[in-house]
């Protein structure tokens, strides 16, 4: 199998005409991936290239397995054409969704299938030699036992939290040790390309692209777990910014109050809206006397974590769903904010405080009609994450097939 037009992006010496027709091929199957089996006549139209041209280009993308017939399409009147698309067996990605204690890892077939997956694979996230270690020792271990051979595995996503320049390939947050990109330091060690990515907008993108999302194209996606993310997806989309650092909605200022945020400034929006704030707010109430069944001995305090206060939630426990509300119209206050900005046509609830369902989601769409203009907030839909724990770790596969497809012409 020639896997060159997939990963020409790494060949500086490719030109010509033999770099147009890579970028043919992929815009080829990028429309396959995004629209489905086709037939020769609108892949014409949709991509503005003759007859002759698709066919030969089918032909090569055939001969080289990434592309079958799936036969006549029956549902037009008169002689029904053939449709071609993706052979789902002929490319696979791996996604890797790191969290502080843990992590996801998965691997796609080439038509978006989740073919295998891990889930919370224990694994400590920190700023270390050894935990980069750790995590490439994770996804070789992964790779190694999977029955896909592994010249047809194209990439890898990785998501991080914290500034990931995806362009680039280097994470400021975490890893940051050599002159190298993170993407190629791991790339070097599992021996495929690799894409680093951040949590949030990997977890907006898998939304987008097989998830809640059905035509929108104007999402902010909300990432709620200690701190609070925003994936962005503006006119079908992902959103960067300049340095790649958008979406730090966490650090919005909206409160006045006097709490150092983790970013080191006063009255950010995860102070008072987030899982760190949820989790002080708690052990603040039960020191001060409050009862929940979370905690039969105080001096077990501190080993209160934020998944067990959602599970309390879940158990009906009524100081947990108190402070949860809380920290929804709080949030709310921040959402109505970005609402008023990008008057999206969706939010999406993500992250593990999402898992809270109506309990976090109703104050928050109480205080988004009270702060949030209504000609803007009305043209808004709020929505939970779909794929919920997934939405990372899916996210990272799609975003590396997507980055592979894409074009430069």
């Amino acid at each position: 199998m020639n896997k060159l037009f997939l990963t020409e992006q790494f060949n500086d010496s490719i030109s010509g005409v033999a770099y147009k027709t890579i970028q043919q091929k992929k815009r080829l199957l990028a429309y396959f991936a995004e629209h489905g089996p086709t037939a020769i006549g609108d892949l014409r139209q949709a991509l503005h290239l003759s007859v002759p041209k698709v066919t030969a280009l089918l032909n090569e993308l055939m001969d080289e397995q990434f592309v079958k017939d799936y036969g006549k399409d029956n549902s037009t009147g008169g002689r029904p054409p053939n449709l071609y698309g993706l052979a789902a067996e002929s490319a696979y990605f791996v996604g890797v969704d790191v969290h502080r204690t843990f992590m996801h890892i998965a691997l796609t077939d080439f038509q978006k299938n989740i073919v295998e997956i891990k889930e919370y694979v224990p694994y400590t996230l920190a700023n270390t030699p050894e935990s980069l270690s750790a995590l490439c020792q994770l996804i070789e271990g992964f790779i190694s036992q999977l029955q896909t051979p592994r010249e047809k595995i194209m990439g890898a996503g990785i998501n991080l939290t914290g500034r990931v320049n995806s362009a680039t390939g280097y994470s400021y947050s975490f890893f940051h040790f050599q002159d190298q990109p993170l993407s190629q330091i791991i790339g070097d060690e599992i021996g495929i390309p690799v894409v680093v990515e951040n949590d949030s907008r990997a977890m907006a993108y898998g939304e987008f692209a097989a998830g809640v999302v059905e035509r929108e194209r104007n999402v902010l996606f909300l990432n709620l777990d200690y701190g609070i993310g925003m994936g962005m997806v503006l006119d079908g989309q992902l959103y960067y910014g300049k340095s790649g650092y958008s979406g730090e909605a966490g650090h919005m200022p909206v409160f006045d109050n006097n709490i150092i945020c983790q970013c080191g400034k006063k009255g950010c929006l995860e102070t008072e809206a987030s899982g760190w704030a949820l989790l002080e707010r708690f052990k603040t109430r039960v020191r001060n006397g409050a009862t929940t069944q979370l905690v039969q001995n105080p001096e077990h305090l501190e080993d209160i974590d934020l998944e067990a206060i959602i599970q309390a939630a879940q158990s009906d426990d009524v100081l947990a769903i108190e402070l949860i509300a809380e920290i929804g119209e709080q949030l709310g206050r921040g959402i109505a904010a970005l609402i008023n900005v990008f008057n999206p046509e969706l939010v999406v609830l993500g992250g593990s405080l999402a898992a809270t369902g109506d309990y976090i989601r109703l104050p928050l769409l109480s205080a988004l009609n009270k702060y949030s203009l209504s000609l803007v907030s009305n043209d808004t839909e709020l929505k939970v994450s779909d794929l919920g724990n997934r939405a990372g770790v899916l996210g990272a596969c799609l975003l590396v097939q997507h980055k592979f497809l894409s074009t430069t012409d």
